[in-house]
């Protein structure tokens, strides 16, 4: 146990113990010194201590003991919670069509959201502008201060780098070579981390969707620029310069025709940016028209043929499929059938569960866990400096 460890850098074990009494405390639920003293396997006088500069750093709150400990007889115990609501976290989207904002406390608890419609033809300013509005708005709904923020994780499509620039990002005007990290930072005064779309989205379905418990996993954000998010054992898989899952690329190959030529149902490929012609033909095909079913079953055969790639390289557990596909319910049999066909053993394939917000949630998780980080740390203090 770390309180009875001799020797050292004393500050070192005192951040050791309001770490694990942290942990002990953060799921929410309120608890008692003498179960703190047992989960956490501290003295009570070191519990006692670190209890009392957790309340100082304002993590940690006591709880009215008459409504906790109600006619408890003898002396009443002294019950104690994380303050969830000590900071907040944001998780952000800007996307193609829309910029999305979800706002959490420090559990990662939804505590608001809002979403915006953008166009298309937004240049750079524009739509970091709709950004920032998005922003300001679901603050303001919840009452929640720009410096009560923690993390912020926000997610683009297109490569990104580990610096948060954006190396290549063909989808929306003036991305490419964006450092979108740095133009996000000036606006708040705690961590941005920016993640591709397809990788949040993954993420996301492995906090709360889809891929819970499962290790290996590939996410298709399926659409006109279709891209995938990774990962093993686990962890995100960016590759080395953060292009892994860049299948929209695999049509350079020869092999393939793009999707807005093979979603088409005449002579003239869709636009590359018009997701709401792909809605069009969705409907077409559901309602019967042959012209249009030929169209989907051909982008779904062209969708086979990339996941197959990526169960082939990375061997996942589960593939997961979001984006506008997400909705086709008759979209599984036949990705199953198929890859079933190519790849030396099946992945299980799923929807997409968390709908719309996935990217956004992604984001979230992204910036709970540099909280976490800050939070469990224990070569800095615990509180936010």
């Amino acid at each position: 146990m770390a309180d009875r460890l001799t020797g050292g850098d004393s500050s070192l074990l005192r951040r050791i113990n309001a770490a694990v009494t942290l942990r002990a405390l953060r799921d929410g639920q309120a608890v008692t010194l003498t179960q703190l003293v047992g989960d956490t396997g501290l003295s009570r006088p070191t519990v006692e201590g670190v209890i009392e500069g957790l309340m100082e750093s304002g993590l940690v709150a006591e709880v009215d003991q008459a409504q906790e400990s109600g006619r408890q007889r003898g002396r009443p115990a002294r019950w104690f919670r994380f303050r969830a609501e000590a900071g907040h976290i944001l998780g952000v989207e800007i996307g193609v069509h829309v910029v999305r904002v979800v706002l959490a406390d420090l559990t990662g608890r939804q505590i608001g959201t809002f979403a915006r419609l953008v166009d298309e033809t937004l240049d750079a300013e524009e739509r970091l502008g709709a950004a920032r509005a998005a922003v300001a708005e679901v603050l303001r709904k919840a009452g929640v201060s720009r410096d009560n923020l923690w993390a912020v994780g926000v997610g683009t499509p297109g490569i990104v780098d580990r610096d948060g620039s954006v190396r290549l990002g063909t989808a929306m005007p003036g991305w490419t070579g964006l450092d979108l990290g740095a133009r996000l930072r000036r606006s708040f005064r705690c961590p941005v981390l920016i993640e591709n779309d397809a990788n949040l989205a993954a993420i996301a379905e492995h906090w709360q969707g889809a891929a819970v418990g499962m290790g290996d996993v590939v996410f298709v954000l399926a659409g006109l620029s279709p891209g995938a998010g990774s990962l093993i054992n686990g962890r995100l898989h960016r590759g080395f310069g953060g292009a892994a899952g860049e299948i929209g690329a695999l049509h350079l190959l020869g092999q393939e025709a793009t999707p807005e030529r093979l979603l088409s149902t005449g002579a003239k490929p869709l636009d590359p940016l018009d997701e709401a012609a792909v809605a069009r033909v969705l409907a077409l095909a559901r309602a019967g028209d042959a012209v249009a079913q030929v169209a989907m079953d051909r982008f779904l055969q062209r969708l086979v043929h990339d996941v197959a790639a990526l169960v082939l390289a990375i061997d996942p557990q589960l593939v997961v499929i979001g984006g506008w596909a997400a909705g086709l319910d008759d979209v599984l049999s036949p990705l199953r059938e198929q890859l079933a066909l190519y790849c030396l053993r099946a992945p299980e394939v799923a929807l997409s569960t968390l709908g719309e917000d996935v990217v956004a949630l992604g984001a979230l998780r992204v910036a709970l866990d540099q909280v976490e980080e800050q939070l469990f740390a224990v070569d800095q203090p615990t509180s936010r400096s």
